[in-house]
């Protein structure tokens, strides 16, 4: 007994998938939910926007697209980065990542000129640039919480000098100590622990941006410009190393 083929739905009009071209039926929930990622990369929002600016504006410095345009880029990269600051952007997991979510929408704002962002830049580069300000943001959020930290067990220690406590050993009680003495050692642990987020920091603010998918660009464009414009301190000097650890 033969069965009835199964129907395949057609595609509702929706957002363009980036790799959806080839595709007339609607995908499958289940797949849009296992290939979204915009439930935990939209943190990286502002600092996507952030890039993009001054990747826009650079493009327009060098005449690599029309000064005008750019300056259109901006000022609609620039409400886009105010709904998100206020929360109230929407992430829609039907565009996958935080990336194509904001690129569509500065598209529906200001129209084709929109498409020009992406000119001289992979999606590669664009979210390692995303990825390395997020992280440069969180580096030194908890610079500032650790510093916190040190500076109350610092005054707490102040005033427990003539406390006593036993110190402990091998899990034994071994010797009697201030709890000054006590609170000072997490002080300098805390403290060591400062310094190596303050290497790890060097490391990240390098700008990724303008090794394109792997192999650079060939637009005459300007790194140390977009570098100076978004706080890194150097630029990557290969561009394969640039994109393969994102």
């Amino acid at each position: 007994m033969s069965k009835t083929p199964r129907k395949t739905k057609k595609a509702k009009a929706g957002p363009a998938k980036l790799w959806g071209g080839r595709f007339a039926a609607e995908t499958d929930r289940r797949v849009e939910a296992f290939t979204e990622s915009v439930s935990f990369d939209r943190r990286l929002g502002a600092c996507d926007v952030r890039g993009s600016i001054a990747h826009a504006e650079m493009l327009g410095a060098r005449g690599i697209i029309p000064k005008g345009e750019s300056r259109k880029i901006v000022s609609g990269l620039k409400v886009i980065l105010r709904e998100i600051e206020a929360g109230k952007f929407r992430f829609d997991p039907a565009l996958e990542d935080v990336h194509m979510n904001i690129e569509a929408a500065l598209t529906r704002r200001i129209g084709e000129a929109g498409g020009r962002l992406h000119t001289a830049r992979s999606r590669n580069d664009q979210v390692a640039t995303s990825v390395r300000l997020w992280l440069r943001e969180e580096i030194d959020l908890i610079q500032e919480r650790l510093l916190d930290l040190r500076r109350a067990l610092a005054g707490k220690a102040e005033g427990t000098v003539e406390f006593v406590m036993p110190g402990y050993t091998h899990l034994q009680r071994a010797q009697p100590v201030s709890f000054a003495h006590h609170l000072l050692a997490y002080c300098q642990m805390f403290r060591r622990d400062g310094e190596r987020l303050s290497d790890v920091r060097k490391r990240v603010n390098v700008l990724p941006l303008g090794a394109g998918a792997l192999a650079g660009t060939g637009h005459a464009i300007d790194r140390r410009m977009v570098a100076g414009k978004l706080g890194f301190d150097s630029i990557a000097e290969n561009s394969m190393d640039a994109v393969s650890d994102r």
